[in-house]
């Protein structure tokens, strides 16, 4: 807890980054930027300027939440038949084609930020990350662990290689590990802007390497990128007012499932106990059904987020809703994969400006290509685009895919109660409601709420049960039998399972004003204040 600032995020070093921002008089967005560009370099696997960002901004002299879109965009030669033509199904999770069918988005929206809300320059806010390329950052365990878990596919790119495997090994725990080039592509970042990034030196190089390899974008599709400015989309549960990210984003299924899970009054069922897990993943199944079915991009397709999100629809779908037997996935049929990597930052300053911010590459390390001599990791987003022409969320030129990353702020009494998100892909909007009920209806502090035992539904890998359901072991074991008597398929995890995710959040207390600052023991991070 601390009085003035407080920042949480998957690594303490980039956390420390984030409050050495807001000790100099730097705002929540500041130290937001300062944050995540730490983590782009000391956190490879889950981030990077090659990735996609989404924020919330609470302003306080206006109350007003602010979101901003910097989902990357597909290339303009981007279309269904490339891939059909050439024998795919679907578009490859790696490799050079999902790596370039979409721009990074995430560093525009770093700009756009902070050209709304920066007290500091933006070479200031990204010092920490530019010193941290530039001299070597200690490698964690997980990041060993995930070095090695993706050598091969790594191993495939001589430029990411280099970078991650120097002499053809996997780092180990506790040693350094730098990306001169990346340092430099920061550098100009501080120092230009937009262009700095997009055209200029590092926009060429970028556009060069895509070309030379047989990618997509061009010089073009990367100076046309920018982050857009929108509105939030937002929902009650009992006495809470929570904010998330709209379409593209899946934000809206967590305002969802818990307009279904409402009227079930889980304050008032055992906290982690069968009711609480069984009613919260039926509502999963069928929120993540309708996303399947009308989530895509809003600037390509209407997406009925008003009606999803009512109450009169949520008693139209809770009719699906068994309280005594699980419910088969082939009646409430949901896609997507709990696969994927991500880092959640919440960040409140002492004027009561709060971030919510995520970012991601999707994958584990993305595509694993590293961009020709940028020193940056280029995202596997597009993997999520569809190739079926008459999806929302078929492949198009300029258009954002579907996403799994969410943000979102809550309130109380029309004041900022909470900041909250996870890492996690599929398993983002489960991480949420499970953390907000824990923080709602159990009356659980924010550390308890991301450090409870977690659940998630869905599959990691081809020929598991698409419902299987995946739950950490420190679940009673008595809870565990009788969801299985209940018919769901379980899959028991260890007691802190990384699968399950990275939550991490702020709550702000409404007398005192005190920051409580949380952060998942499943992650490297800490929640540092001042």
């Amino acid at each position: 807890m601390a009085p003035r600032g407080m920042v949480t995020s998957p690594h303490a070093l980039a956390s420390q980054a984030g409050l050495d921002i807001l000790r100099r008089g730097g705002s929540a967005v500041d130290a937001a930027i300062a944050v995540t560009s730490t983590l782009a370099v000391i956190y490879p696997h889950m981030t990077g300027l090659g990735g996609d960002a989404f924020w919330l901004i609470h302003d306080p002299a206006s109350g007003r939440v602010r979101y901003l879109d910097g989902g990357g965009r597909a290339a303009a030669n981007a279309r269904p038949q490339w891939f059909t033509d050439r024998g795919h199904k679907e578009i490859p999770f790696r490799g050079i084609l999902p790596a370039t069918l979409t721009t990074p988005g995430a560093v525009a929206s770093w700009v756009e930020a902070h050209k709304a809300y920066g007290r500091l320059s933006l070479a200031d806010d990204l010092r920490s990350a530019h010193d941290y390329a530039r001299d070597g950052f200690p490698v964690t365990e997980r990041l060993a662990g995930w070095i090695e878990r993706t050598r091969d596919e790594l191993s495939m790119h001589p430029e990411s290689a280099a970078i991650f495997l120097p002499g053809g090994q996997v780092p180990r725990a506790g040693s350094l590990l730098a990306n001169p080039d990346l340092a430099r592509t920061i550098a100009l970042l501080g120092e230009q802007g937009h262009d700095g990034f997009y055209s200029g030196a590092v926009g060429r190089s970028l556009a060069a390497f895509s070309e030379s390899r047989g990618g997509f974008f061009r010089r073009e599709d990367l100076q046309a990128q920018t982050a857009r400015w929108g509105e939030p989309i937002k929902g009650q549960y009992r006495d809470v007012t929570l904010y998330e990210t709209p379409a593209p984003t899946q934000g809206f299924t967590v305002l969802q499932m818990l307009q279904l899970l409402e009227p079930c009054e889980l304050h008032a069922r055992e906290p982690l106990g069968a009711d609480h897990v069984h009613f919260m993943v039926q509502a999963k199944q069928i929120s993540y059904h309708d996303r399947d079915r009308y989530l895509a991009d809003p600037l390509f397709s209407e997406v009925p987020i008003d009606r999803l999100i009512s109450k009169d629809y949520a008693a139209q779908r809770r009719a699906l809703m068994d309280p005594v037997r699980a419910l088969p996935w082939d009646r409430i049929p949901s896609y997507g994969s709990l696969k994927g990597d991500t880092v959640y930052i919440a960040v409140v300053d002492a004027q009561g400006q709060a971030v919510s911010l995520i970012n991601s590459l999707y994958g584990v390390f993305g595509s694993c290509v590293v961009a020709g001599d940028t020193g940056v990791m280029l995202q596997n987003r597009s993997a999520y685009f569809s190739l079926d022409p008459s999806h929302p969320n078929v492949v198009a030129a300029g258009k954002t895919p579907l996403h799994t990353l969410i943000a979102s702020l809550a309130y109380r009494n029309d004041k900022l109660w909470a900041v909250v998100g996870c890492m996690g892909a599929d398993g983002q909007p489960q991480i949420h409601a499970q953390t907000y009920v824990n923080l709602i209806d159990h009356g659980r502090n924010i550390q308890e709420a991301v450090e409870a035992p977690r659940w998630l539904s869905g599959r990691f890998a081809l020929g598991e049960a698409r419902d299987t359901l995946h739950i950490e072991s420190r679940f009673d074991p008595a809870v565990i039998a009788e969801l299985e008597r209940r018919g769901h398929v379980v899959d028991r995890w260890g007691a802190f399972e990384e699968l399950a995710g990275h939550a991490h959040g702020i709550v702000i207390d409404p007398q005192t004003g005190m920051r409580y600052g949380g952060s998942d023991p499943r992650s490297d991070g800490a929640a540092a204040g001042y």
